[in-house]
């Protein structure tokens, strides 16, 4: 059985408050209105045979209108979505202004079978949260990123 993949990563910072983690709120009308639970890494599928970090690299990108920073990748691994999806991570220290992210867009038709079509946003909004906040706000099998980074920079 062959299982969609995404790829990303999860940009930090640490600053006097403490570490800091980018997630992305997805774009779209089904989603205006939901928040906990919904935020993401900007990620997005794998096609065909391409490399992972290179899948990520460009979906962080085109999501928020930055290229990933220079610097080391921390390998955070995988998980497993409750539809199914694999999802790979990476963390890479850096800083962004949200107030300057753009992402690209997709269309759609909504509201579903009324034959008008839209252009939304893949990802509308970006914002930098302290740890505890980010796992009420993010996807619940992505939290593992945030434990796994805040493992790594314990380490060192």
């Amino acid at each position: 059985m062959s299982r969609r993949t995404s790829a990303g990563i999860l940009l930090y910072r640490v600053g006097s408050g403490g570490l800091e983690v980018l997630l992305g709120h997805p774009g779209g009308p089904a989603f205006r209105n939901r928040d906990h639970g919904h935020w993401s890494v900007p990620k997005g599928e794998v096609e065909g045979d391409e490399a992972l970090e290179a899948v990520a690299r460009r979906e962080f990108e085109e999501e928020t209108g930055h290229a990933v920073p220079e610097g080391p990748m921390l390998v955070l691994g995988d998980t497993v979505q409750k539809g199914g999806k694999l999802v790979v991570a990476w963390a890479v220290e850096g800083d962004l202004d949200p107030a300057l992210a753009v992402s690209n867009t997709f269309e759609m038709e909504w509201p579903p079978r009324s034959g008008i079509r839209g252009t939304y946003a893949e990802i509308d909004r970006v914002a930098w949260f302290a740890p505890g906040e980010a796992r009420l706000r993010i996807k619940e099998a992505q939290a593992v990123f945030i434990d796994r980074l805040e493992e790594l920079l314990r380490r060192g």
